[in-house]
């Protein structure tokens, strides 16, 4: 039987998912970095001289990431190539002397994950399924540009047919599965690099779901800002953001611009080889506080971004459960362990919550729908359990209504679902 394939296409995770009729289930892919039903968006690229000497060993998800960890210097590593999509300023990247376009780099990707998927690839696909949110990351970004590439990518594959679903859209058709009566949804997705919201009126008439959507919004801003409001209120400060150093008669401030590498880990590794980071070095002796930016150099050097980011998310996920927690970063020194409570984070990400606050102010008031009349909220995507994030919706909607669950899954297995369904055109975007 031909089958649907779901595409959730995230930022920080990729998930795949299959309908035949019945049920859905999620593709497995094993690598070497284990068995896993998703993948991190991720890409590695390093010359394997025993195949060749323009061969290339290529990995994806935790596989790239280890390949990156283990050969730091020999290594090309690209994550969140989604935030690429809709920018025009987003011509290619070169990877080994060869330019490689967005729509390249997520055929590669989606070819390697097949790879990985093996026997459990379907060979009778009827159609490809894909998430796009609502508002893609980045500024100024083409929506319609971002759809293009998606779509050049996956033509190369022969799919019969490819359709686009907003993903809080495909996150409230699984939701949807499990409704005793007719409701009005609200579906707040939070991905790594946009939040999106999504109306959906469903009822059922003579056996048969249908749904009504009502409006749409959404907003660049997620859990990769909060990971990056962390490490700017904890870890520049300790490597010399803000400090100054001495150039002939005058005193200047380090450069703050350096520090914005840190809102991508795998960015340090791309200014290791840059002529700021030899800048960075040299500035060293001319610093008046040496000591902060010998650890910055520390850091560069030893590719700790990747340990950097898995003790903030640690810290993150416990200030979801707890008042304070500890964040504990040894290569810091003795500024590496630090009591955080949930206030200061939730000052930290003040701004971002704002943003997300104010994109559902806007799908609320475009559709002009009132609270009162939203029957469900589901809640889903990692960050939905920070708990500033959900009193945003517990200070606007009864308790009850609010739910959450398949905060990975969701939006694969809502793909794959509406794929199924003869009135596919009512559900694309």
């Amino acid at each position: 039987m031909a089958q649907a394939l779901g595409f959730d296409f995230g930022t920080t995770n990729t998930v795949m998912a299959l309908a035949d009729g019945v049920t859905t289930h999620s593709m497995a892919f094993t690598s070497a970095a284990g068995t896993a039903d998703s993948m991190r968006t991720a890409l590695s690229f390093m010359k394997d001289p025993l195949a060749g000497a323009s061969a290339l060993k290529v990995e994806a998800g935790h596989a790239a990431i280890r390949q990156f960890i283990d050969h730091p210097g020999e290594c090309r590593f690209l994550q969140s190539i989604k935030t690429f999509a809709a920018s025009a300023l987003f011509q290619g990247t070169l990877i080994f002397a060869k330019r490689q376009t967005f729509e390249d780099l997520m055929e590669i990707f989606l070819r390697r994950i097949r790879t990985y998927a093996g026997d459990s690839w379907p060979s009778d696909v009827s159609r490809i399924v894909t998430g796009r949110p609502v508002h893609f990351a980045g500024a100024n970004p083409d929506p319609a540009l971002a759809t293009e590439r998606y779509n050049e990518a996956l033509t190369r594959f022969g799919f019969p047919e490819i359709h686009f679903v907003y993903e809080p859209v495909a996150a409230a058709f699984y939701f949807a599965q499990n409704l005793k009566s007719d409701a009005t949804v609200l579906v707040a997705d939070f991905g790594g690099g946009t939040t999106d919201y999504s109306i959906i009126r469903f009822e059922t008439s003579g056996g048969k779901l249908r749904a009504t959507p009502i409006g749409h919004s959404g907003v660049g801003v997620a859990g990769d800002h909060f990971d990056y409001r962390m490490i700017d209120q904890i870890v520049a400060p300790q490597i010399g953001k803000g400090s100054f150093f001495r150039s002939f008669d005058k005193t200047l401030e380090v450069p703050a611009s350096w520090y914005a590498n840190f809102g991508r880990w795998n960015q340090l590794s791309i200014f290791k080889t840059s002529k700021e980071f030899t800048a960075l070095k040299k500035l060293v002796r001319d610093s008046l506080e040496p000591e902060k930016l010998e650890i910055f150099v520390d850091l560069v050097d030893h590719d700790e971004g990747y340990p950097l980011y898995q003790a903030v998310s640690a810290t993150k996920i416990a200030l979801s459960s707890a008042d304070e927690a500890e964040f504990n970063f040894a290569p810091l020194g003795r500024g590496g362990r630090k009591t955080i409570r949930r206030a200061e984070f939730e000052s930290w990400i003040e701004g971002d919550l704002a943003r997300i606050e104010g994109a559902l102010d806007d799908v609320l008031q475009k559709t002009g729908t009132l609270p009162g009349q939203i029957d469900k909220i589901f809640l889903t995507g990692g960050t939905s359990f920070v708990p500033a994030v959900r009193r945003i919706f517990t200070e606007r909607f009864d308790h009850g209504r609010i739910e959450s669950g398949g905060e990975l899954l969701s939006i694969a297995h809502g793909l794959a679902l509406i794929g199924e369904r003869d009135d596919i055109t009512q559900w694309t975007a």
